[in-house]
């Protein structure tokens, strides 16, 4: 019998299926700059919005924690207890002076932070099957699996959030998960490795980390990708490969990691997609699935620039004023484009892409 939990308690329904906190952003003594990641980015992704007057404090979702009792949904006792040795952490995070911390600063500093993030996960997914989609502003944590953290990843938030579903709301079965971060997302394709409701599409640089062979066995549609590749091969590739999964497989959900280390000049990415080439993308996957009727949930996983906040913003405001987010009354007052137009404007758009 699935555990009680307050991640799955409805929010207003007033509120945007937009989930975060500011319990996301992870600072502790300057610590966090000896990693690439901004660790303050998610909070500055809502502040743009807020600026542009498309969210307020009180119109978007609170994330909570997960607790214990939700990560053991996926993680094993064993791995949760890892945790609590600082060095696991430091290993993990890729942030080495975090290993030299007292554990309870480590748990408050940054692993508190990050399953406030895994909790915006999980709560996204039943949203996005309540409302069509969802948005969870941080999450991503595509390296880590059941038993096994990594590449800054501690909680297994995308395998969490399909199990939740499956487990708990009537009518989620099958589910795909769209992978576009620059990295290969082992650690939902371990966790899913034989499990024939759960199909992947995974898009990545195929030179960088984790280069996890295993896991690429679980892999439905493997897009792998060269150093240095620009935005109309890349757009090319996720609009045929988006589409061709979602005909291929009709999933109750899907999950959208949608990594911004894709970006030119990422350090760790090596990739080389203009931010308009980013925006360009996520409208690509919102389009396949807003038109097909098939709940979304996006999570913003990697990232490696100070610029990909204001990225990240800019694409969730072009998702809405193309109608792709559709709230109730918003999309009533905006006068959100057909179907047909949408379909008619996104072959528009590749045509003109495969002419440039």
């Amino acid at each position: 019998r699935p555990h009680r939990t307050e991640l799955y308690e409805d929010p207003p329904s007033g509120c945007w299926p937009i989930v975060y906190s500011p319990d996301y952003n992870i600072t502790f003594m300057g610590l966090e700059k000896l990693h690439p990641f901004d660790a303050g980015k998610w909070g500055k992704v809502i502040n743009f919005l807020k600026e542009e007057k498309l969210i307020a404090d009180d119109s978007i979702v609170q994330a909570r924690e997960a607790t214990d009792e939700d990560l053991l949904v996926v993680h094993t006792r064993r791995y949760l207890n890892k945790l609590k040795w600082s060095f696991v952490v430091a290993t993990i995070t890729e942030i080495p002076p975090v290993a030299f911390l007292p554990n309870f600063v480590v748990q408050r500093k940054v692993l508190k932070p990050l399953r406030t993030q895994t909790g915006g996960t999980i709560m996204a997914g039943k949203l996005a099957v309540d409302r069509g989609w969802a948005i969870n502003v941080g999450g991503g944590f595509h390296h880590c699996s059941s038993d096994k953290g990594g590449g800054f990843c501690a909680y297994a938030d995308i395998t969490l959030a399909i199990k939740f579903l499956f487990e708990r709301v009537q009518g989620v079965s099958r589910a795909a998960i769209i992978d576009l971060d620059a990295h290969q997302g082992n650690g939902h394709e371990r966790d899913f490795m034989d499990d024939p409701r759960v199909y992947i599409m995974d898009a990545y640089n195929r030179y960088i980390y984790p280069g996890d062979g295993f896991a690429k066995r679980a892999i439905k549609r493997k897009v792998e990708l060269e150093w240095g590749t620009e935005d109309t091969e890349y757009l090319q590739k996720v609009h045929t490969h988006v589409e061709g999964a979602l005909n291929e497989f009709k999933p109750d959900i899907v999950v959208y990691n949608a990594g911004t280390d894709i970006l030119d000049g990422d350090p760790l990415g090596g990739l080389a997609i203009s931010p308009q080439g980013i925006v360009k993308r996520d409208e690509v996957v919102f389009r396949a699935t807003r038109s097909r009727g098939i709940p979304v949930l996006m999570v913003t996983s990697g990232g490696y620039q100070k610029r990909t906040a204001r990225i990240i913003a800019d694409s969730i405001l072009n998702l809405h004023s193309l109608g792709l987010l559709g709230r109730e009354r918003a999309a009533c007052a905006l006068g959100s484009p057909s179907l047909d137009q949408m379909v008619r404007d996104s072959a528009k758009d590749f045509s003109n892409l495969s002419l440039q």
